[in-house]
């Protein structure tokens, strides 16, 4: 497969597997703490990918270790427990529409950090998209209950996984995605992931009950899927692309979220239907030409 035919092939897996994130995410909240379900969610890939982390040991790249760390804690330790806390107080679809905004962070950290050229169409696409996500914000059903700190909290985790995409893009592309991957859950978050389930009491509380076992079957199905399996594509859509590119995926992962959620009994208020549709009006705007050029 070309390169171009494979980065639109990974586009594609990756909206529906991180579009379906936002639902399991929700499902695992039902069994487990917004804590647990984070550590969680980490912990189990790093424990599939040990065995490929061991196996590879003697790739791993000690001269960018830096850059390996922000990009791991960044894209893969912090947002997961951003998500889960933000989705006891919001909808998984609105998590998943809020998630859209992430190719204006990419836009905005590579202009300011690794000094990517940005125009004057893709900053008024910033500005159409930031009129969504205030629609959204102050669009719930209680006019009186605005939702900022979940909405401020989705907001950091979008920006935390613009800056490992573009840490990653531009220092860390000489290594294979799935050893990356391998590394990142493995080595560097396996610790801090395992300390931080330690410390909600995870191991004294649980028991092997019919809805404790249901529980870790949603978390084991967002970590193997929506944590290990799609990070190794999206590193792997990071080598064949740009990160602007990459972060289309959002573009697409609303209407996936959506769908589920709709499905699942949620419902969307008119203001907040309407966020939804500035946001990906300006994403598009955004990105329509650069796709196009891609």
């Amino acid at each position: 497969m070309n390169a171009d035919k494979e980065k639109w092939f990974l586009l594609i897996i990756l909206s529906v597997i991180w579009g379906s994130s936002f639902i399991l995410i929700k499902k695992s909240l039902d069994h487990f703490s917004p804590y647990q379900v984070g550590a969680l969610r980490v912990l189990i890939a790093g424990i599939i990918l040990m065995p490929v982390a061991v196996s590879k040991y003697r790739l791993f790249p000690k001269k960018h270790l830096k850059w390996l760390i922000l990009a791991a804690f960044t894209g893969n330790f912090i947002p997961m427990f951003l998500f889960p806390i933000a989705e006891t107080q919001i909808s998984s679809s609105i998590a998943g529409i809020i998630n859209s905004m992430m190719p204006i962070f990419v836009i905005i950290v590579g202009a300011l950090i690794w000094k990517f050229e940005t125009t004057k169409r893709q900053m008024t696409g910033v500005f159409i998209s930031f009129t969504g996500v205030c629609l959204l914000a102050f669009g719930g059903d209680d006019s009186t209950q605005f939702k900022i700190f979940p909405i401020l909290l989705l907001l950091l985790a979008t920006l935390c996984y613009a800056m490992s995409t573009t840490t990653v893009k531009s220092k860390l592309m000489d290594v294979s995605s799935t050893v990356l991957s391998a590394f990142v859950f493995s080595f560097v978050l396996f610790l801090p992931s395992l300390i931080a389930l330690l410390s909600t009491g995870f191991v004294s509380q649980f028991t092997f009950t019919k809805e404790n076992m249901i529980g870790l079957g949603f978390v084991s199905l967002l970590s193997v899927f929506g944590t290990g399996l799609a990070m190794m594509m999206n590193y792997r859509l990071l080598k064949v692309s740009t990160p602007l590119f990459a972060s289309t995926v959002t573009l697409l992962m609303p209407i996936v979220a959506i769908i589920w959620g709709v499905l699942d009994g949620e419902k969307l208020t008119a203001l907040q239907f309407a966020g939804t549709i500035v946001i990906i009006a300006g994403l598009i705007f955004l990105r329509v030409k650069t796709i196009v050029q891609k």
